[in-house]
């Protein structure tokens, strides 16, 4: 912005949306297309959308040839397929723009945008019959009796709005009554994610008392008040990734990536299959301290995470330079985290790891809000004002509904690297406090030792490369409690 320049809010915004266009264009354009695209700077019509020059199997087309393609939408993160925008701040690279994977979604209400194709290719995009996993989800709902009615609750009128969408994820509303068992919304989730082909299941229980008077459990209620909120979305429950932990602090400057860092390490060395996500979007290291560099590549529609030391991750830091800042507002990082899980890879895991942003913000509440978490770590310091912070972290996992499952007392006391002695550098028992306020085990004391920084600086984590190291070994012991409390949870 030009001094004396007035504000311009939309402008603004649509540089975000360009950001998130520079987010994930050089995969995907890599994985469909076979090239990687920079996007920045020089701004272009608003709101126009156009394809790109090429026919129904990639090859390039002269201009003015018509190409009917597939809807936006339909790739990794979010990306339309080949299409293109112009005026969100991208530069054409030859005769091409970076996809972008959240304008495409709004640009056409947001800017005024009317059309967006892409290219069509049965080999890089294998339709998924919808419709006849469709019936087996109906079929398999219908199984379930409620025995108040002594019916099925398809039959019933239970079970509303039933849809399942390319990539096997099953949504609908179960309708229940103050007369009807709780347990049946359980048991019809449980129903659908048995059936062969479903990826994850989304159930919206819907009390039938807000229905019409008179009115049968499915048929329709009355709309909302004027001002109402709506309910927050339904967690989806994702088998493929096992049990789902978040790990958290109140701050920053804790060690929490640390810490995310070295338990998985320490589960994967122990046989288990381990994801890491580095949700810390505005500072992801997870990359650094795992010794990655690589840009994760696109098989299939699918973004492939990348491995070190038996650990499958994804993180920003492996899609953007180093030194891009990711200037977002809450809805993009919301659509990032989501995208970072349904849009990856991630194969079949025991655990699955998220490194989240200390505080209390939309990354928070993102994952919340679309993973089925199993159990929250709390990292801290043994300083009252890292406490007080991740107390307040804690009581926000508790408000959405996520057991915490333990905390994480690091840089307990600093370890002489010559004579092993201990000698404390903070006020001691802060981790045990607040274990004892939040009435959870305290998972472990991780000591401050010069070496642990030294070798996360350069890709190798502690458990891995000095296992018998004081802090190495409280690490171990950490991931070994985390495992137990879990199993405890979440057998």
């Amino acid at each position: 912005m030009q001094p004396g320049q007035p504000y311009d809010r939309g402008a603004e915004e649509r540089g975000q949306f360009q950001q998130a266009d520079d987010l994930v264009s050089c995969i995907v354009r890599r994985g469909v297309a076979g090239e990687q695209l920079h996007a920045r700077g020089e701004p272009g019509e608003q709101g126009a959308l156009r394809e790109p020059a090429r026919d129904r199997g990639g090859v390039e087309r002269e201009a003015g040839e018509q190409q009917v393609g597939r809807p936006a939408g339909a790739g990794p993160l979010g990306a339309a397929r080949g299409a293109q925008v112009v005026g969100h701040g991208a530069r054409e690279s030859g005769s091409r723009r970076a996809c972008n994977p959240y304008a495409l979604e709004q640009a056409g209400r947001r800017y005024g945008a009317t059309r967006c194709t892409a290219p069509t290719s049965p080999s890089t995009f294998p339709p998924v019959p919808s419709n006849t996993l469709h019936a087996r989800v109906e079929r398999a709902l219908a199984q379930l009796q409620n025995p108040r009615l002594n019916q099925d609750v398809v039959s019933a009128g239970m079970v509303q709005d039933l849809a399942v969408d390319d990539r096997g994820e099953v949504t609908f509303t179960f309708i229940l009554t103050q007369a009807d068992a709780p347990t049946l919304a359980r048991e019809a989730r449980k129903a659908a994610q048995g059936v062969a082909g479903v990826a994850a299941v989304r159930v919206n229980v819907t009390d039938a008392g807000a229905a019409p008077r008179g009115a049968a459990p499915g048929q329709p209620g009355t709309r909302p008040a004027p001002g109402a909120v709506p309910p927050p979305p339904t967690p989806v429950e994702l088998p493929l990734l096992g049990k789902v932990v978040a790990v958290s602090s109140g701050k920053g400057g804790v060690g929490k990536s640390t810490v995310s860092v070295n338990v998985a390490v320490a589960l994967a060395r122990q046989g288990q299959r381990v994801g890491l996500m580095d949700a810390d979007i505005y500072g992801p290291n997870i990359p650094r301290m795992l010794g990655v560099d690589q840009k994760p590549e696109v098989r299939g529609g699918k973004i492939q995470p990348l491995e070190s030391h038996g650990v499958k991750i994804m993180s920003l830091g492996l899609i953007v330079e180093r030194d891009t800042p990711a200037i977002w507002r809450g809805p993009i990082i919301m659509k990032v985290i989501q995208q970072f899980v349904r849009d990856v890879e991630w194969g079949q895991l025991d655990y699955f790891l998220v490194d989240l942003p200390p505080g209390t913000g939309d990354a928070q509440l993102s994952l919340a809000q679309t993973l089925h978490i199993r159990g929250a770590i709390i990292v801290t310091t043994p300083q009252e004002v890292a406490v007080g912070d991740s107390l307040r972290g804690a009581k926000m996992f508790e408000r959405v509904g996520v057991p915490v499952i333990g905390v994480v007392e690091n840089m307990s006391a600093f370890v002489c690297p010559h004579c092993g002695e201990r000698t404390e550098i903070f006020l001691t028992g802060g981790g045990k406090r607040l274990a004892a306020e939040l009435g959870v085990p305290l998972l472990g004391q991780v000591p401050l030792q010069a070496r642990l920084a030294d070798l996360a600086d350069t890709g190798r984590p502690i458990v891995a490369a000095e296992p018998d190291s004081p802090a190495a070994l409280a690490l171990a012991e950490v991931a070994r409690h985390v495992a137990e409390q879990l199993a405890a949870v979440a057998p």
